[in-house]
């Protein structure tokens, strides 16, 4: 008896040696992971998704990312690699050339920003991801065929109203997959978010693409300074900031230090259902209309645009995100019911040209649109 249990202990040490190799040689290092599931927006004719795919490497073996491909069923939805590969991806904490980006360390993490166009405006139902992965140098090199990060995307989007009124409302660093807004990610409280993930900064231009005319050091003189901010849905309003000191226009001009508590600057957070709260940011100080706990209706003056936070001229910036903090939650698509696409720019203030309007239902507007809302 106790020979036998001597060897069952033999066996069992023999187990707990050997493993760990057997299973490295069986399943892969690397975790998938989405931290915020999608939701589908529709944006110039065309629906997709936007979101990040979190790849942490659990080895201590560097593991190189070649190619990463979005499936539905049998279909693909989209394919990354090479150069298009390296744009989309993040690595947080690590510096270095954007060539170097797909190789991922012991205990590192790459973050891949992705935008998947889909066929047709229905759901692609579940989707998942393959990525292929490479291991080793010189001729001990192995690729590998990691799938994972399966997600069902939701299809209940926010409709909502205009947050101005007017037209040549440009969507400056607007929804794409490499906007300053997009890429925002910030640890808050422990947690990294995304509220900015659908930001726009709306600034309002002339026929030649300018937000201002006159002393450029003057808040006046820009076209959207004291335009009215308006209610996107009736809601009610969970915060308010106000008394921050407007900035002198200029990219390094802050009238206050910048902090997690004056970024936004006076700004107004009004809950519209749902689960969902729309951000405007900015304000004039002492234009606010609103206070906290105040039933709005669609439509009504919130505050006045301004020049205050972290900003370096006069404009609005808008997002729907799903908690109460300016920058501790997560952003979420939305579509306005209308508005009149009027124009475009080729590149942030540049090259914009007029079109004839065209009205866009229930969509979200794109980076460098110029936009008309109803008065």
């Amino acid at each position: 008896m106790r020979h036998v249990a001597r060897s069952f202990a033999l066996l069992a040490a023999a187990l707990a040696i050997h493993t760990p190799s057997a299973v490295a040689q069986i399943s892969s290092p690397l975790e998938l992971r989405i931290p915020k599931s999608p939701t589908i927006a529709t944006a110039d004719g065309r629906s997709f998704l936007a979101y990040e795919l979190h790849v942490t490497n659990f080895s201590p073996n560097p593991q190189t990312l070649r190619r990463i491909e979005v499936l539905a069923g049998a279909s693909t939805l989209l394919t990354l690699e090479d150069s298009a590969l390296a744009r989309a991806l993040s690595r947080p904490g690590v510096t270095g050339a954007m060539v170097d980006r797909p190789r991922v360390g012991g205990g590192l993490r790459a973050i891949a920003f992705l935008w998947v166009p889909l066929e047709g405006p229905g759901s692609p139902g579940a989707f998942r991801h393959r990525l292929t992965v490479e291991t080793g140098s010189g001729d001990s090199t192995r690729t590998r065929i990691v799938e994972g990060g399966d997600v069902t995307p939701s299809a209940d989007i926010a409709v909502i109203g205009p947050p101005l009124r007017g037209s040549n409302w440009l969507a400056a660093n607007g929804p794409s997959n490499e906007s300053g807004h997009r890429r925002a990610l910030i640890p808050i409280d422990g947690t990294p978010a995304i509220a900015q993930r659908f930001a726009i900064d709306y600034v309002q231009v002339d026929s030649a693409g300018r937000t201002f005319t006159g002393a450029r050091e003057n808040n006046a003189s820009y076209y959207a300074q004291g335009e009215e901010a308006i209610a996107v849905m009736d809601g009610i309003v969970t915060a308010t900031k106000d008394s921050i000191p407007e900035n002198i226009p200029g990219p390094t001009s802050r009238a206050v230090p910048i902090t997690l508590e004056t970024v936004g600057g006076n700004y107004v957070i009004i809950d519209i259902g749902g689960g969902r709260y729309a951000f405007y940011a900015h304000l004039q100080p002492g234009s606010l209309r609103v206070k906290k706990g105040d039933r709005v209706r669609r439509g009504q003056v919130v505050g006045l645009v301004g020049n205050s936070g972290n900003s370096t001229e006069p404009h609005l910036h808008f997002h729907l995100a799903d908690g109460t903090t300016p920058l501790g939650a997560e952003g979420i698509p939305y579509a306005h019911d209308a508005f009149d696409l009027v124009g475009r720019c080729r590149s942030l203030l540049g090259n914009c040209a007029a079109m004839a309007a065209e009205t866009r239902r229930h969509e979200t507007p794109l980076a460098n649109m110029i936009i008309r809302f109803p008065r």
